[in-house]
């Protein structure tokens, strides 16, 4: 059975949910920087928005796109780009199974802190204050680091079939995950 060609994306938008009227219109966000590390080639790509007809070809082309909060993020954001509906194409948004496993929402620094031990190196508001200073390279370097958790957590959840997260007590938890890809 040949390899799966897995892309792990992150997308940064130029703009914030406030300054294009509400979370309903991410599509007037705009793309700053997107960032994927794709299995095929075992190696990152960092696309600005110019080069996103470019992103979308690879996501076509791949057998799984893997992400955090992708499908009420990335993908919303990217579709006023695309010709063809990214909602068709198969995705794990690992933000959305661990809210279905536990009834409540996780950030990505959570589950990091707890199942790798490692944390992000930004958040996405600074992100929007790199892009208005044009800091792009700092914006990749974040994104890339982003793109890099999420693999790493979607490869430990895969290996051991689970991850973790601190409850409200400060506990370290499991979270049972099934994250392996047909």
């Amino acid at each position: 059975m040949a390899t799966k060609h897995i892309i792990y994306l992150d997308v940064e938008t130029q703009n914030s949910a406030s300054e294009v009227g509400g979370w309903q219109k991410k599509h007037l966000m705009r793309v700053s920087i997107a960032v994927i590390y794709s299995s095929l080639h075992n190696k990152y790509f960092i696309f600005r928005e110019e080069e996103v007809d470019q992103l979308l070809t690879m996501l076509r082309e791949s057998d799984c796109i893997v992400g955090f909060n992708i499908l009420g993020f990335d993908i919303p954001v990217l579709d006023s780009y695309a010709v063809f509906s990214l909602s068709t194409l198969p995705c794990i948004d690992l933000l959305l199974d661990i809210e279905k496993r536990i009834s409540r929402r996780i950030k990505l620094e959570q589950l990091a802190r707890a199942t790798l031990g490692i944390g992000k190196t930004a958040h996405g508001l600074q992100a929007l204050r790199w892009w208005k200073e044009g800091k792009l390279l700092d914006i990749a370097e974040y994104c890339c680091y982003d793109v890099k958790i999420t693999k790493l957590l979607h490869e430990y959840g895969i290996k051991n079939g689970k991850v973790y997260y601190f409850n409200e007590n400060g506990i370290k938890e499991p979270i049972a995950v099934n994250w392996q890809i047909d």
